[in-house]
């Protein structure tokens, strides 16, 4: 279906992306360039970057060709003097830099979107994937620091491995019972480390397994986005309880993340069933889905009956690459586990740029921005 179709009445917002030359930033211009009602108005970049057109700037690298529309835009520094007539900024800065510049710019009173991991971890700041928890929203006015800011805050969207995994999670758990432990690898794509990242060399008939830094963000990023919110006592519920254990393999795909995840139920007397739990994936239906997000996909997850599915090839592009797929619904053999299932996420999309748009849509129909 088309966006424009979904929301008629939706509001126009100014926008800007920041670190608009790297892999995360150029797929956040692409998709704010064919938004129906989020227009693109100002880029920003490093010191060697600014002064050039976008499209003198940038070494594109996405599929599709850049819009002519942005490639005049002038790109600057990322000073929120420059971004000063948007409404929402969504950040796809490195986390070497991203911190203080996003910081830099709530205190400016200016909306910020991150990609990036600084503030996921951070007490107030709402860390959400957009078909699970909107409802972490809700504490953007206690973030504001009433009487300090009238419009400034920051949402983080979740690591784009953690994202594949907590959509389906969130689904099973709405229907089926608690889920208190998790076995997950993964087998993530090229495109997950940025440009240049990994060099051909490395990764042209091999696979990586070890990547720096995310199996560590699996359990407090999980724990955070399947926990709760208590708006009177502005804080977030976390789950605790949720244990998370993660091995984390690059592989020589270009886009698409894919997860095997064993689960244990907290009831073992009372697993569901193998039906019970493909219903529960089938039918999930999320909150900025009942919203009418314009980009919100059709479903948030498709179920797959093929054995030998998902595909990142065939599948990663589900519903514009906003929809996760899930296939290989089974019983767990062992003792430890009671199931398990594979999903695929596309990693820039879902996983990345389109989870903050996503996001930044909820923002807008609920009043915040």
């Amino acid at each position: 279906m088309a966006l424009t179709t979904k929301t008629a009445g939706f509001p126009k917002r100014k926008c800007g992306v920041l670190g608009c030359t790297g892999s995360v930033g150029q797929r956040f211009s692409l998709l704010l360039a064919q938004h129906p009602h989020f227009e693109l108005v100002a880029v920003g970049a490093s010191d060697r970057s600014k002064g050039k057109t976008y499209r003198e700037a940038v070494n594109w690298k996405q599929t599709t060709s850049m819009p002519l529309k942005i490639g005049e835009l002038l790109v600057t520094e990322c000073k929120p003097e420059h971004f000063k007539d948007c409404d929402i900024v969504f950040s796809g800065l490195d986390s070497s830099v991203a911190g203080d510049v996003e910081t830099e710019f709530y205190l400016a009173d200016i909306p910020v979107f991150s990609n990036a991991k600084n503030h996921r971890q951070a007490p107030g700041i709402p860390l959400v994937v957009p078909t699970v928890n909107l409802s972490h929203l809700d504490l953007i006015p206690a973030h504001r620091q009433p009487g300090k800011r009238e419009k400034g805050f920051i949402v983080c969207n979740s690591n784009c491995a953690v994202i594949g995994i907590v959509i389906p999670l969130a689904a099973i758990q709405a229907k089926c019972g608690v889920v208190k432990q998790i076995n997950v690898f993964t087998l993530q794509a090229i495109s997950g480390a940025g440009y240049p990242g990994v060099p051909s060399s490395d990764i042209i008939d091999n696979v990586i397994p070890y990547i720096s830094g995310e199996e560590e963000k699996m359990q407090p990023e999980a724990r955070k986005i399947l926990g709760g919110v208590d708006v009177r006592a502005k804080e977030f519920l976390e789950r605790v309880d949720l244990e998370v254990a993660a091995k984390c393999i690059r592989v020589p795909v270009q886009d698409g993340h894919m997860a095997v995840v064993q689960m244990r139920f907290g009831d073992r007397k009372n697993v569901p069933s193998v039906e019970a739990v493909k219903s529960a994936l089938s039918d999930y239906v999320s909150e900025a889905q009942i919203l009418a997000c314009p980009s919100a996909p059709e479903k948030a997850i498709t179920l797959m009956a093929e054995r030998d599915r998902p595909q990142p090839r065939l599948d990663r592009d589900a519903d514009r690459g906003y929809s996760v797929s899930v296939g290989q619904v089974e019983k767990e053999s062992g003792a430890l586990f009671d199931m398990r299932f594979t999903a695929l996420s596309h990693n820039t999309i879902i996983g990345a740029a389109g989870s903050s748009i996503l996001n930044a849509e909820a923002a807008v129909i609920k009043g915040f921005v």
